[in-house]
């Protein structure tokens, strides 16, 4: 599948195909056409798709739709409309030539912390740029990226920014967008052995920034708290950056300290019930170890877990126990966690820019790294041995 094709509504290419077919006179004056039916499972496509394609062919003149009998090549076609062959078909304009560009975009999930500075972000831009966005959440799940991709496809827009489920594994239909060289930029990660343009944070820089920090502090036995890595690249290099900044001062990593299999925080698990039995986790994990004196948290929520178990347990933030994170909503009452601030509105900008160039045929980074910045809040202090 080409690039031009590929990028058009299915619809559109249905169309086009039968319209061609026609043309050449694969199908004759008045013979019968595939149903609405037969081209959706033709096309893997919904009958609400295969029948814009047959009333864009009605509309044309190329067909007449007869009720309960089906769709038959219209008789009064034109003869000169089809001894013209294929310069007809360079004649009919695409839906699409004169109407704002429409981009999907495919996230896991979004809230305070993090995700909807990348809305205001794409929003903003697509604003500039007069187009438009569709939004539709995968909550973390492979079938509903899956399912979102294709149904984006399916409705015809332009391109798409794909912010990818967590696993092992990539969708397959991300896969399909990489060899049609489907426009679309992949938001806060990467994934292994797919050659599509990515922007995301430095991780690795600033996952080191903040170890240092608390080193500063005199902070040496620090427990990383994390989801399942599960080849996710973000989470992947925030801890390689943990690693190096520990390797860079000569303290050994103690991965006894560490918990990598925190699943309350996932989209489809972050429920009370969940929330409270990986704060129990929590609990026992700092009494088994009373050495930790700092918890490097891959995410906001997971920090706030932390630090409810740690009250709990009657410990003091962060005369105790000092605390750090990614993203810590700034709203008015809250506890601001020390956290590395990652720039979500630059980040959804450039996706949406990216995506535009793609679509016009320019060429863009294939990996695109921005700067953190570290914001002190109320969640650490110097090193208190109990």
């Amino acid at each position: 599948m080409s690039h031009e094709s590929s990028s058009k509504p299915m619809y559109e290419q249905i169309f086009e195909a039968l319209r061609d077919q026609i043309i050449s006179h694969k199908y004759e004056l008045g013979e019968r056409i595939p149903s609405e039916k037969e081209l959706g499972e033709a096309y893997n496509v919904s009958r609400i798709t295969s029948k814009k394609a047959l009333d864009m062919l009605t509309q044309e003149g190329y067909i007449v739709r007869k009720p309960g009998r089906g769709s038959f090549v219209s008789e009064q076609l034109d003869p000169e409309i089809i001894s013209k062959g294929n310069a007809a078909a360079v004649g009919v304009k695409s839906r699409r030539d004169n109407e704002k560009l429409i981009i999907g975009v495919v996230m896991t999930d979004f809230g305070d912390s993090y995700g909807t500075g990348l809305i205001y972000g794409m929003e903003e831009a697509s604003r500039q740029h007069g187009s438009y966005l569709i939004l539709r959440r995968s909550l973390g799940e492979p079938e509903k990226e899956q399912e979102a991709i294709q149904d984006f496809l399916e409705l015809g827009v332009d391109g798409m920014i794909i912010f990818p489920a967590q696993g092992e594994y990539f969708n397959a239909e991300i896969l399909k967008l990489v060899i049609s060289q489907y426009p679309f930029v992949l938001l806060d990660r990467h994934l292994k052995g797919v050659s599509a343009s990515s922007i995301s944070s430095d991780n690795i820089a600033a996952a080191k920034h903040m170890v240092h920090y608390l080193f500063e502090l005199g902070h040496t036995h620090i427990a990383l708290m994390t989801t399942p890595p599960q080849d996710t690249s973000a989470i992947e290099e925030r801890i390689e950056g943990f690693i190096q900044a520990h390797a860079e001062r000569g303290i050994v990593v103690d991965q006894s300290l560490w918990m990598d299999h925190i699943t309350a925080t996932l989209p489809t698990a972050f429920v009370s019930k969940n929330k409270e039995k990986e704060k129990e986790n929590i609990k026992v994990h700092l009494q088994v170890h009373p050495e930790i004196t700092a918890l490097f948290a891959m995410e906001h929520n997971i920090a706030q877990l932390a630090y409810e178990a740690a009250r709990e347990l009657g410990l003091r933030i962060p005369e105790d126990l000092s605390i750090v994170c990614f993203d810590s909503p700034d709203y008015a009452g809250g506890f601001l966690f020390t956290h590395m601030r990652q720039n979500q509105e630059e980040m959804g900008r450039l996706a949406f820019e990216n995506v535009l160039k793609l679509i016009s045929g320019e060429s863009v980074p294939s990996k695109i790294l921005l700067e953190t910045e570290l914001i002190e809040g109320s969640s650490t202090g110097p090193v208190n041995k109990r």
